[in-house]
């Protein structure tokens, strides 16, 4: 674990909070795609197969597109996304809606066990506590400023 220097309450109230949240973003979500490169697969290619594995046979391509875009920066196509899942043999469209096969669990799987270290790293001497109250602050911040501070279902 790396340390860090203290500083005061004051100095650190005074600290601009998108400069910080835009840095933690870069990093979190950099080391989270770059594990997931390693795997062949774009963070939108795991968004996908979370939620067929969560909810089987309940996405249409409308409305996975219409959950995941919120999230999305890369400005890719979802249709692309979901067309290579099913031409690897990750999903399949029955019906209109998209099921993760046994060959996506297994990568689904095999991702999430290079994403584990990930998400223990950034969470490294950081109390459970402060964890719940930083995430509820920046879903108090996501609200004030308009957006949506509940959980993603």
């Amino acid at each position: 674990m790396t340390t860090i220097k203290e500083y005061a309450p004051e100095v650190l109230n005074a600290q601009p909070l998108g400069a910080w949240t835009g840095e933690a973003y870069r990093r979190v979500v950099g080391a989270i795609r770059a594990e997931l490169a390693a795997e062949g697969l774009t963070q939108p290619h795991w968004w996908t197969i979370n939620h067929a594995a969560g909810s089987p046979g309940r996405w249409t391509r409308a409305e996975l597109t219409e959950r995941l875009s919120a999230w999305e920066d890369l400005g890719l196509d979802f249709d692309q996304i979901y067309d290579e899942l099913i031409h690897w043999g990750w999903l399949t469209e029955d019906d209109g809606r998209l099921t993760l096969t046994d060959g996506g669990e297994t990568g689904r799987r095999r991702a999430w066990e290079r994403l584990g270290p990930v998400l223990e790293k950034t969470r490294a001497g950081i109390d459970p506590d402060d964890y719940v109250t930083t995430i509820n602050v920046l879903r108090r911040v996501v609200a004030n400023l308009g957006g949506d501070g509940d959980l993603p279902a």
